[in-house]
């Protein structure tokens, strides 16, 4: 079992990303007091863990029902990473487009911590090391998430609130190359 999980937690890991998404969170929460960061991380790992086991539990049937695809799943989830990413690269203010007693659900825990790679990842790994140690391993790695974000100050310290603008804007970049690579994967599914 210790075995399956770990092999399930290598391609989590891999989708969850949590490094990568450290720096939105940093320029999604600077503005924000300790209390609320808190509040926004734990209310990210709450929606992160409750999306990926109902979707494990309902994805394919959700999927079969509704004749979505994996590849619809993914062009769509890259449409909507990449409009964030852009209001966040356009936007020269630091003013939030989203409040932040949303931020938490949308979009740090869907779809950056839990979005369509989780999904799709999990559905492909179950076969292989079962349905509890895929759980196990998403459970991990969204821990993991949130335990980086609880350090993310550190990030601050060190870089200024220079750096951290400067940061957040190469973050959004690369977000937006994440998202047209979903997309460009979502229309690779179909031509495939």
């Amino acid at each position: 079992m210790v075995h399956n999980i770990f092999l399930a937690f290598i391609p989590i890991f891999v989708a969850v990303d949590a490094l990568g998404v450290l720096p939105i969170f940093v320029n999604l929460t600077f503005h924000l007091k300790e209390r609320e960061k808190r509040i926004i991380i734990a209310q990210s790992l709450l929606t992160a863990i409750i999306l990926a086991i109902a979707f494990i539990f309902l994805g394919k049937a959700v999927f079969r029902l509704l004749g979505i695809t994996v590849g619809d799943f993914m062009i769509g989830g890259g449409a909507v990473l990449f409009c964030i990413a852009m209001i966040d690269l356009m936007n020269s203010e630091k003013k939030r487009r989203i409040p932040p007693k949303d931020l938490g659900a949308v979009p740090l825990g869907t779809p950056l911590i839990v979005g369509p790679a989780v999904l799709t990842t999990s559905l492909m790994i179950i076969p292989s090391y079962g349905i509890v140690a895929t759980i196990a391993s998403i459970l991990i790695n969204v821990l993991l998430a949130g335990l980086i974000f609880m350090f993310s100050d550190t990030l601050i310290k060190v870089l200024g609130s220079a750096g951290t603008k400067a940061l957040s804007k190469i973050t959004s970049l690369f977000l937006i190359a994440i998202a047209v690579m979903m997309i460009r994967k979502g229309v690779l599914f179909f031509i495939s």
